[in-house]
């Protein structure tokens, strides 16, 4: 037999969220407790920083440039590649998705794709390798298992939750997409993940190995958490976020050293499509609005520890800690008021790409607590389950897997962003290695992915297409040892041409070839 394996995910959440990562608000005792017991991965980045390519190197262990899903409009194709399904197959797991599986575009009004139809039909799973999947989103939108649920059993607390994408003012602050939701807390979607992934525990024989991931939808926006909870952080309290300069004058100043579109960003003259709502101009954005949206995040990341905290409680009960692997991440972070903005797209900081990795081992492993420094990756996580099962990895994960102690030799990590939007056309190719982040911008195009102005016709907006244009010159260089913050754009520091000419041949010698033809954008979002 091999060992059980709880893989938890959030959505959109910070390094520092944790205060095992330096978070000094939110309260997450158990995170912290994994991490004392088990290993921290101090620099551990994903492929992406956005949610459906990220989920999709999680489950394919490849780079977004191999499983085809580039952007949220480009769906996982049926036949891809699946660690669950290897684990099935292979080792006789019971396997399970429980919350946001997020593989297909959501925006999916005809129920094209399964994963927005299975709740519709009835159904839960199997799908994907999951023998069961019950599936949750950000409130109740769509046709998922979440929203049926909440519709069909408290019809009148639908009411409560924020739109997504809508940017619509609300709160104290009058924030972009902020709400005290009068839900109770039991009935909103991170103790419903909870309370679903214990309900599928309990069906199990306590001879079954399992994987079971169990995804929350928080702290992604909407930040509408239940009332009863969200008063717990004062706003008001709270100081303006290490990364926020401060003053209108110094982000402008900051953001001039940066390739144009972060500038026009925030002045509104360039719109976010790919990362956050079209109507959120980042200049408008008060500072109490981001105290009050930083508060509600928090709220919603204690909410997450203390879901956590009941299904780890439900294991022990059940006798199956001792053979329990545990991991925490996230699929990418937010900006939550770094530079002065928020959200999240085509923004190559640590802010979106760095992530929270943690692996509790189990205790019949026997394996010492650690942090680890090295550069880590989301590749490296199905390779790591294999591990844990006593099975090889397939031939087609592109990861290795993660290390058990400091002095593994890793060197660095790779992110990569391409538009979804022929418009915009960027193509972001990013390094992480030896305290340096480099980012080449490669050359624009114009003929590859959804027409924007399509979007913006159907959507009923008259708003000016982007023009923002990159020639292949273009690029960011960041000494994250000296700059943690990211302040200081090295690209044209003469003093820094060597590393920045070394950087961008490791980064381009180690990018395995593009997939051809390169997938087709069928939806949006």
């Amino acid at each position: 037999m091999g060992r059980k394996i709880l893989f938890i995910t959030t959505d959109q959440q910070r390094y520092d969220a944790l205060g095992c990562n330096g978070g000094r608000i939110a309260r997450t005792p158990v995170a912290d407790g994994l991490a004392a017991a088990g290993i921290n991965f101090r620099r551990a980045y994903n492929q992406n920083t956005v949610c459906m390519p990220a989920r999709s190197t999680m489950i394919t262990g490849q780079y977004a440039r191999t499983h085809g899903v580039f952007s949220n409009g480009v769906p996982l194709p049926s036949d891809a590649p699946s660690i669950a399904a290897w684990l099935n197959q292979k080792a006789g797991y019971r396997t399970a998705l429980i919350g946001k599986a997020h593989f297909e575009p959501m925006f999916d009004p005809g129920a094209r794709w399964f994963e927005n139809r299975m709740a519709d039909e009835g159904k839960a799973g199997p799908y994907r390798g999951f023998e069961h999947m019950e599936l949750a989103m950000h409130g109740p939108m769509g046709r998922w298992h979440y929203t049926k649920w909440l519709k069909e059993n408290f019809p009148e607390e639908a009411a409560g939750f924020v739109t997504m994408l809508s940017a619509r003012s609300g709160g104290d602050t009058g924030a972009p997409e902020v709400a005290y939701n009068p839900v109770p807390r039991e009935h909103y979607h991170t103790d419903w993940v909870a309370d679903r992934t214990i309900a599928y525990l309990d069906s199990l024989s306590d001879r079954d190995d399992w994987f079971v991931w169990m995804s929350f939808p928080d702290p992604h926006h909407p930040w509408d958490p239940p009332a009863e909870a969200a008063r717990r952080i004062n706003w008001r309290d709270l100081d303006l976020p290490p990364g926020h300069p401060g003053s209108r004058e110094k982000i402008e100043a900051i953001l001039a050293q940066k390739p144009r579109h972060w500038l026009e960003w925030y002045r509104g003259r360039f719109r976010n499509d790919e990362g956050g709502s079209m109507a959120f101009v980042p200049c408008e954005m008060t500072h109490d609005q981001v105290r009050e949206i930083n508060a509600l995040i928090h709220v919603e990341n204690e909410l997450i520890d203390e879901a956590c905290g009941r299904v780890i409680r439900n294991i022990a009960q059940r006798g199956w800690d001792p053979d329990t692997d545990i991991f925490f991440t996230t699929d990418h972070g937010d900006l939550q008021g770094d530079f002065g903005l928020m959200f999240k797209g085509p923004y190559h900081v640590d802010a979106l790409m760095r992530v929270p990795l943690i692996w509790r081992p189990a205790p019949i492993a026997k394996l010492p607590a650690a942090e680890v420094v090295e550069p880590v990756a989301h590749l490296d996580l199905a390779p790591t389950f294999c591990q844990i099962a006593g099975i090889s990895a397939p031939g087609w994960v592109q990861g290795e897997p993660l290390p058990i102690a400091p002095g593994s030799g890793r060197e660095r990590a790779i992110t990569e962003w391409d538009s979804q939007f022929a418009e915009i056309g960027m193509h972001l190719r990013s390094i992480y290695r030896d305290g340096w982040m480099c980012t080449v911008y490669e050359k624009s195009t114009r003929d590859l992915g959804f027409s924007l102005a399509m979007v913006y016709q159907a959507l009923r907006q008259n708003r000016p297409l982007p023009d923002i244009r990159y020639d292949g010159t273009e690029g960011e260089l960041y000494n994250l040892i000296e700059d943690p913050l990211q302040w200081r754009n090295r690209w044209n520091d003469p003093g820094s041409a060597r590393i920045k000419s070394d950087l961008i041949a490791d980064l381009y010698d180690h990018l395995p070839p593009p997939r051809e033809p390169m997938l087709t954008v069928e939806s949006p979002a």
